[in-house]
């Protein structure tokens, strides 16, 4: 069943001066009026954005589709800021722009939203407020067939990885947990290595609206393994859209002169990028 979206209404954020909310593909008329219209939203890196990101909405969209009383009516990538400071993150302009080449030519649905990606680092559950206001504030929200309006509830999409972490002491603020999970909600799939159950389990308040989805086929890419290959001279082909391939290899984004590190050998990647000898 799908949880009510909460009556609470999003305030206006600052925008950057060159920000408009990217809404070509957002749907403004409901299908089903007995449905609750809903925003998937995945914050992260994008560093580069791989196949395997695309396919978490897929997936997500099958189990809503089967198992809720949602309808999607749009989805969107948020890269995070420069501000950010990881490791290895090229510019915001740069993973923007790689986003959007692979929700154009490999989605009819996805969008990428610039905002966070544009000024200081935000923290998610400001990403996610920020676009309830802009969707349902400025832009009016969706209406039904008949004309009847709605509000559109924005929902997180994340890994099990990125939930694990938030039962962590001091690494997320009860207050974003309680937005995020209270207010919004989120559909959280299953990713290699990291249990689908217990990250589940010690968010066990905010069960109700957490939605676990079991991967089906298991798939274990990730844009650190995908550096390592650009940076060890290593195909690519068929784990990122081609016209991302294209623009890192343009811009030679990850150059092969960076060093292995440590946190790296701790992804196992070690043995799989050694050379034949």
């Amino acid at each position: 069943m799908a949880t009510q979206i909460s009556t609470h209404k999003a305030t206006a954020l600052t925008n950057p001066s060159n920000y408009a909310l990217t809404s070509h593909r957002l749907r403004r008329t409901l299908h089903d009026f007995t449905k609750q219209p809903i925003v998937l939203v995945a914050c992260g890196s994008f560093n580069p954005i791989t196949y395997h990101h695309l396919r978490m909405f897929e997936i997500a969209k099958d189990f809503i589709r089967q198992n809720t009383d949602f309808e999607i009516v749009g989805g969107y990538l948020s890269p995070v800021s420069d501000e950010y400071k990881k490791a290895g993150l090229v510019s915001a302009h740069h993973r923007v722009k790689m986003c959007t080449l692979a929700t154009e030519q490999e989605s009819s649905w996805l969008m990428v939203d610039s905002w966070e990606a544009l000024q200081n680092y935000q923290r998610t559950a400001v990403v996610l407020d920020h676009l309830e206001y802009e969707i349902n504030t400025v832009l009016g929200g969706i209406s039904t067939r008949d004309g009847e309006h709605h509000d559109v509830q924005i929902m997180l999409l994340a890994g099990s990885d990125l939930i694990s972490t938030m039962s962590e002491p001091g690494v997320w603020s009860h207050d974003d947990l309680d937005d995020i999970f209270g207010r919004h909600g989120t559909f959280v799939i299953e990713r290699t290595g990291a249990a689908l159950d217990q990250a589940i389990d010690s968010l066990a308040r905010w069960r109700n609206s957490i939605y676990p989805i079991a991967q089906l086929v298991q798939n274990d890419v990730s844009s650190t393994k995908v550096r390592l290959f650009f940076r060890r001279g290593l195909s690519v082909q068929y784990l990122l859209p081609a016209a991302v391939i294209d623009y890192i290899e343009q811009n030679n984004l990850y150059p092969d002169d960076e060093p292995f590190t440590e946190k790296d050998k701790g992804k196992g990647m070690e043995g799989q990028l050694k050379p034949v000898k």
